[in-house]
């Protein structure tokens, strides 16, 4: 069974940093790509960031020179690392198992954790 376990989350000041942790298992986490998506309050799930299996890195333009994605094959484990934070930023914060190596290739980011929450606000 696929487990993703999210931590990290927290309560920080605008300009704040935050890392956010996955935890991986039930499957060959080297095999996979990996991402993480948001969902802020009324909105929808918003890709952030993405990983393949390889390391090659994709960002959302919204999270372009201020968070940074990377991959531990040897904890099975997938960081945002999160700087500059904003109040838009403020969301539930989800990692997602992507369908193959190369990518996600799901829309609806179904195999996801339960998130973790980042709230930015003075």
């Amino acid at each position: 069974e696929v487990q993703l376990v999210e931590s990290g989350g927290a309560l920080v000041q605008p300009g704040g940093s935050l890392r956010l942790s996955c935890s991986a298992s039930g499957f060959t986490f080297n095999d996979y790509a990996m991402a993480w998506v948001r969902q802020a309050p009324g909105k929808e799930l918003e890709r952030v960031a993405t990983i393949t299996g390889g390391g090659i890195k994709d960002y959302a333009q919204s999270a372009k020179g201020r968070f940074t994605i990377s991959r531990d094959s040897n904890k099975a484990t997938v960081y945002l690392q999160l700087t500059g934070l904003k109040s838009e930023d403020t969301a539930l914060y989800h990692c997602v198992k992507g369908r193959n190596y190369n990518g996600i290739y799901d829309p609806s980011f179904r195999v996801r954790g339960q998130g973790t929450q980042v709230t930015v606000s003075s």
